[in-house]
């Protein structure tokens, strides 16, 4: 029985992916809850029904008590057939409708609409820039992305196990009164009114009180998991006492929003007493004057009685439902902040995949700045024939990075283009892109995954043996036989922890390199590739470095000149621009900028007052 509620919606059924997804909040709603519409119809007509069961229930208990004023005998001649039937329903049938309704609530609506919802997210989330990850903390979206889901399921939940149920219930007990009495219906009516006001006035308060302190929460979880991350930076610079003082700022600000929700609750809970014990002294105690007054029975004031008795018992209950749907809401409309933000960075509309024939570089007028009015690069005008291997040199913050970013689309230029064999890399698919290049980054961070799992990053589909080779060539075989993880796994099946924590810079970056040697793609991107190595290793790398550079268009940028010097051709950048374009002995004889890099590196590198931040 679980199998087929559970099976009744696929979480993961095809749909088409928006760039700008809705940013109001139903139409959010309403896009995710498409593969859900039947189900939704069932579960809230059952809702319906099982309330209605219930109120029936409250009906037929007064008039259970009527029929007790006859004989018993005669009672249970007249009556037993119709005594046994609803016996019948209260033990067999009431069971089944209530374990649909449970059932299409627990097991088909919240399981599925949760995951689907976190599944899009992810989705949506991973299509974002480079440059939109870089705005903001990996702690606050993956909060983000977790608590959205659970804050959504709750809020269906909501809508069909309280909501749904309680109008019902309280249309039911309506019409329950008038068939007893019309006039029973305006202490109902009034005490209704009054609840209105109250719900009023307590979720206009709610939904900015949740939305606060679900901001708040997110903000410790960024801040927490900032220091987590750069743990070595805290450790190395003895920061305990600043990071404390920095997350109990944000942990302050959470206490004092949830304070402010929970006054709100507070408030609620006492004015809801008060009402409820208007309710149940002008219902009951109309009835007892209608039966003193002969105008109604026994069973009507029972019925009466325990209707109230239910209704201040469902009260609480609705109230907390609906407070906590729209506290819900507001922890989903903070989630829409990350999740529905449009994707800025598309595939055109009529973009196709790359289609590399021999690996020319052109980039014309190619200009970006980030938004401000310094920086990047500045009308670079370039051409890098096939198979040509390029130094890049400059100062920090000369664009060595930024032409990088762009050929890989990172980011779009702000002017300019560049042209892959004649294609603009604005009208190819980002994917297909990058999979005609691959690069070696100075922060050669690594995912929390095997070391095998990391290298066939590169190729996913490569045997183990390809991958061992692609390390041995990397430097990397020896001292990956001899790892083993806290699990006790070992070598290439041992985990590196996060970004890779578990290995050395050298390590990490041999690993980075086996990586691309494996992905062998035409295009090489080299951003200090051996900046994490020491000088043995890396002359023990040179070699496999310049053999994955062979056939290849090649760009590297490098402080250690040497790596660099056997390149083709060199370009020094200088505030955005190309100031020099030569070989390395050209370039010395010129007595240009490059001259001055040379004769005044430190141990193969570029001056140190030429620190790299870009």
């Amino acid at each position: 029985m679980f199998r087929f509620f559970e099976n009744l919606v696929d979480p993961y059924v095809d749909y088409p992916q928006e760039d700008n997804p809705p940013r109001d909040l139903w139409p959010f709603f309403k896009s995710y809850s498409q593969p859900f519409k039947k189900v939704f119809a069932i579960t809230a007509f059952m809702s319906v029904l099982v309330a209605g069961v219930e109120v029936g229930l409250i009906y037929y208990m007064g008039r259970l008590v009527d029929l007790l004023g006859q004989d018993p005998k005669a009672m249970w001649a007249e009556h037993g057939t119709e005594l046994s039937v609803v016996a019948f329903f209260i033990v067999f049938l009431r069971p089944v409708l209530q374990a649909i309704d449970v059932a299409l609530i627990n097991n088909t609506i919240l399981p599925n609409f949760g995951t689907l919802i976190r599944w899009r997210a992810h989705r949506q989330v991973l299509r974002q820039s480079v440059g939109w990850f870089e705005n903001d903390f990996a702690g606050r979206i993956a909060n983000r992305i977790m608590q959205t889901p659970p804050a959504a399921g709750e809020v269906v939940f909501q809508a069909f196990d309280a909501i749904s149920f309680s109008l019902a219930y309280l249309i039911g007990a309506a019409l329950l009164l008038a068939t007893s009495d019309p006039r029973l219906l305006l202490p109902l009516a009034i005490w209704f009114g009054l609840y209105m006001v109250l719900s009023r006035w307590a979720l206009s308060r709610i939904g900015p009180a949740s939305k606060a302190a679900s901001d708040a929460r997110s903000v410790v979880t960024g801040r927490v998991v900032d220091a987590y991350t750069n743990i070595h930076s805290v450790k190395m610079f003895a920061h305990h006492d600043r990071e404390e003082l920095y997350a109990k700022e944000a942990i302050e600000e959470a206490r004092k929003t949830f304070q402010v929700e929970q006054r709100i609750f507070t408030t609620m809970d006492f004015a809801l007493v008060a009402l409820n014990g208007l309710l149940i002294v002008g219902v009951v105690g109309w009835a007892l004057a209608l039966w003193v007054q002969g105008q109604a029975s026994v069973g009507a004031v029972a019925a009466a009685a325990t209707l109230t008795l239910r209704l201040n018992a469902m009260t609480g209950w609705i109230m907390w439902a609906l407070s906590s749907f729209f506290r819900q809401l507001g922890v989903v409309a903070e989630g829409m902040e990350t999740i529905a933000q449009p994707i800025t960075l598309v595939d055109g509309p009529t973009a196709k995949p790359l289609q590399l024939s021999d690996g020319r570089i052109e980039m014309k007028g190619l200009t970006h700045h980030y938004g401000r009015s310094s920086g990047g690069l500045d009308a670079i005008d370039l051409v890098i024939e096939p198979g040509q291997k390029i130094g890049l040199v400059g100062r920090s913050g000369a664009g060595k990075s930024t032409l990088l970013k762009l050929l890989l689309r990172f980011y779009d230029a702000e002017a300019g283009r560049i042209e892959i064999d004649g294609q603009d890399i604005t009208s190819v698919t980002q994917d297909s892109l990058r999979r005609q290049i691959g690069m070696v980054q100075q922060d050669s961070a690594l995912l929390h995954r095997t070391v095998l799992e990391n290298i066939r990053y590169g190729r996913p589909d490569a045997t183990e043996a390809e991958a061992i080779s692609a390390a041995q060539q990397a430097e990397a075989h020896e001292f990956i036989e001899g790892l083993q993880d806290p699990e006790g796994r070992t070598g290439y099946a041992s985990r590196v922890g996060e970004r890779g924590v578990k290995l050395s810079g050298g390590q990490r970056q041999r690993v980075t390199l086996a990586r691309v040697i494996l992905k062998d793609a035409p295009i090489l991107l080299l951003d200090e590739a051996t900046s994490a190595l020491d000088s043995e290793v890396e002359a023990a790398i040179q070699k496999t470095l310049y053999g994955m550079m062979e056939g290849k268009t090649v760009i590297a940028i490098a402080h250690r000149l040497s790596t660099i010097a056997q390149m083709d051709r060199i370009l020094v950048l200088d505030e955005g621009k190309i100031v020099e374009d030569g070989d390395h002995d050209a370039l010395l004889a010129s007595g240009g900028l490059y001259a001055q890099f040379w004769a005044r590196q430190s141990g193969g590198f570029i001056g140190a007052e030429e620190t790299e931040v870009e």
